[in-house]
């Protein structure tokens, strides 16, 4: 059998014939046949497979489409090729059925966290409790919490990540940085649209940690670029880093120590370092984030005209809200880092604590140091994900290029450079990017989802970075929080929330 063009995910933009047999177990692939003038590149390889679920309570019969799509420059020739799994729902397209289009951070990740640990129909089963993932095999089963009763998913994987790549001598680093990239996957998404015939349906776009970095970046290039507008109808912002001002480490800026003091009070209440502890955690990270934005700062602001006075008012509470004695914050100015903090609240059990997520515990060489070794958040989850989604992509899927899946830390060097809302450089700040956004498309909405437990993207600084002139206030941005971290879906009652969340902010369009 021949597959249509659109089912080629962009690759079919390319104009070449996509020769494709179907398996006797229903799965169909193909590969495209490549021209004699682009003989030193390899053709784009596309797999179609059929699969059914039930998500939401509903069942689903949808294609699952991965493979790579060629970026070309104005002669046509390939740059780069961007693969992405997208999960479609059979049957006549709906002119009133969501696509959604989704990635990680890093940058450098692929979308295999949000990908099989949240959205996709399947997702890899790891401790739910904080524990690590210990050895494969790992249990992959079917997601009845992925969002496909409600929309259709694309996963997309950025140049440098996953498979994608840049193709002959096109240098990857063209790719890697703020603008560079968010420019590419603008792209794809217009590509995308062509090959689909989606330019008319409801559109979300959406990612985690660096990945909702990525999202004001994409929203920028698609709606304010001045062609080619693509209008969305929703972004998705999961563990949101807009602002970089608060995690800028430099000598004399005060704001991290403010917008990560809730946090450290959130992981103190878990750990139970509290004295008089409030019986839920939203109550003592409200009375954290009254004295951050209030005492705190002030005392912080202060600087050297602090008086010993009010240095001793101050001491007893932040001690109180970090979980770590007077005498060490004394010693520290006031100013606990988080790298301190992870290695000092529970140095007295001889444990660390995590940064994606404060609730996993680790053990160090010994105790003495000043930081932890390693994030136990991280080396607890990365390889049950590395495993999972070779093994979806290869085998479930039928795609299995010749290549390493990159799953983080492959991209180097990266320009964060924008130029600034207004012409001016300076600290990464993207949250204009989204007020602008807002402004000038009335139908916009964002969603906001943090963890109490994420130190990776504190969850004051995104309700600051939120928080600030230019952006509406007018209820188009929903909040919702978590009981886990960075991932908040690993976790299951907190996967569960957020895909009902996310659910019930895409029905509400």
């Amino acid at each position: 059998m021949k597959l249509r063009i659109a089912l080629a995910l962009g690759a079919a933009l390319l104009a070449m014939p996509i020769a494709a047999q179907e398996r006797p177990d229903g799965r169909v692939e193909g590969k495209a046949a490549v021209r004699a003038d682009d003989a030193a590149i390899p053709p784009p390889t596309v797999s179609v497979t059929r699969h059914s679920g039930t998500f939401g309570g509903t069942r689903i019969n949808y294609r699952a489409i991965a493979g790579d799509t060629y970026l070309k420059d104005k002669d046509g020739k390939p740059l780069a090729s961007i693969t992405s799994y997208s999960y479609i729902k059979e049957g006549p397209v709906d002119p009133k059925r969501p696509v959604t289009f989704l990635w990680n951070g890093g940058p450098g990740s692929g979308s295999l966290w949000l990908h099989m640990g949240a959205f996709g129909p399947r997702r890899v089963v790891i401790p739910s409790d904080a524990r690590d993932d210990g050895a494969p095999p790992y249990p992959i089963v079917d997601n009845p919490d992925s969002l496909l009763d409600v929309t259709d998913i694309v996963f997309i994987d950025p140049v440098g990540t996953g498979f994608s790549r840049a193709l002959g001598t096109k240098d990857p680093k063209d790719y890697w940085g703020v603008t560079k990239d968010a420019k590419s996957m603008a792209e794809f998404i217009r590509l995308w649209l062509n090959a689909n015939g989606r330019w008319n349906a409801p559109k979300f776009i959406g990612g985690e940690s660096y990945g909702t970095t990525r999202s004001a970046a994409v929203i920028n290039e698609l709606e304010g670029a001045g062609f080619t507008d693509v209008s969305i109808n929703g972004i998705l912002l999961i563990s949101s880093i807009l602002d970089f001002s608060a995690a800028a480490d430099s000598p004399g800026n005060e704001l991290g120590y403010v917008t990560n003091l809730p946090s450290m009070a959130a992981t103190a209440w878990y750990h139970n370092k509290v004295a008089n502890r409030p019986a839920t955690v939203e109550e003592f990270v409200a009375e954290a984030k009254a004295f951050a934005i209030g005492p705190y700062a002030i005392a912080l602001l202060k600087g050297n005209a602090l008086t010993a006075a009010e240095r001793q008012q101050v001491l007893p509470q932040l001690s109180r809200f970090t979980g770590v004695s007077q005498e060490y914050l004394a010693r520290a100015d006031l100013r606990l880092s988080p790298g301190r903090f992870y290695k000092e609240l529970l140095r007295d059990r001889g444990q660390t604590i995590g940064r994606l997520d404060t609730r996993y515990l680790g053990k160090d060489y010994d105790d003495a140091g000043e930081e932890p070794d390693n994030d136990p958040s991280f080396y607890a989850i990365d390889g049950a994900y590395t495993a999972a989604m070779n093994q979806h992509s290869r085998e479930f899927l039928n795609y299995s290029p010749d290549l390493t899946y990159s799953s983080i830390g492959g991209v180097r060097d990266w320009d964060w450079k924008i130029g600034g809302p207004r012409g001016g450089e300076g600290y990464l700040n993207v949250a204009p990017y989204i007020g602008r956004a807002l402004r000038e498309n009335s139908g916009l909405r964002v969603f906001v989802g943090q963890g109490y437990y994420d130190f990776a993207t504190p969850f004051f600084g995104a309700e600051y970075s939120l928080n600030r002139t230019g952006i509406p206030n007018d209820g188009r941005i929903s909040w919702h929080w978590y009981h886990a971290g960075h991932m908040m879906y690993v976790r299951d009652e907190d996967l569960r929330k957020l895909s009902s969340d996310i659910r019930g902010f895409i029905r509400a369009r």
